[in-house]
């Protein structure tokens, strides 16, 4: 039996992870159903897309442009409350079961948009630092190595006592941990 220090915690990826969906594309939708004037970023975000896809942008220059969108919202906190409001049910009844109050999410989606469901929870987060008026980072996303550094970062000297995602792109994070799992839907494997 593994005895787990007092200093360490569980840390967990949240879209696909913990909550059914990607937060960011369901915020998305959610946001160009009440406001139609988001259709004309469509072009601009597809084009940007494929960019990125061909390696001529970066994920963070992409997600810019992806979230320019945001300055068609005029009242983002009340948007992201109402997103909340109908979707805080898409987090995994799993994750709810092992919730504890210092598991640590940490995730490349917006702070802005995830804040507010930790918040709930009543867990820690580390994302994207994000611009919810302009859709422009405030750092690096938050995504592979950047993870680990943000980690290092904010919680020196505290350990990693079992991590949970669903991406490969995580593997610096679960090498970083005692334990990791990849979650595929509701169904939890050791990351081997």
């Amino acid at each position: 039996m593994i005895t787990v220090p007092l200093n360490s915690i569980n840390v967990y990826d949240f879209d696909k992870t913990i909550y059914d969906g990607d937060s960011t594309i369901d915020f998305w939708i959610f946001c160009m159903k009440r406001n139609k004037s988001i259709l004309l970023y469509v072009p601009k975000i597809i084009f940007a897309y494929f960019i990125s896809i061909i390696g001529l942008q970066s994920k963070t220059e992409f997600k810019e442009v992806f979230f320019s969108f945001m300055d068609k919202i005029p009242d983002p906190d009340l948007e992201i409350y109402l997103f909340w409001k109908e979707n805080s049910c898409k987090i995994k009844k799993w994750y709810l079961d092992l919730k504890s109050n210092d598991d640590l999410v940490i995730s490349a989606s917006p702070d802005f948009l995830l804040r507010p469901i930790c918040n709930e929870l009543g867990v820690r987060l580390i994302a994207s630092k994000i611009d919810k008026r302009t859709g422009i980072f405030e750092g690096e996303n938050c995504r592979g190595e950047e993870k680990v550094r943000r980690f290092k970062n904010e919680y020196s000297g505290i350990l990693v006592n079992k991590f949970y995602s669903d991406s490969v792109s995580d593997m610096p994070f679960a090498e970083l941990s005692n334990e990791a799992y990849l979650v595929c839907g509701s169904k939890i494997k050791l990351w081997k």
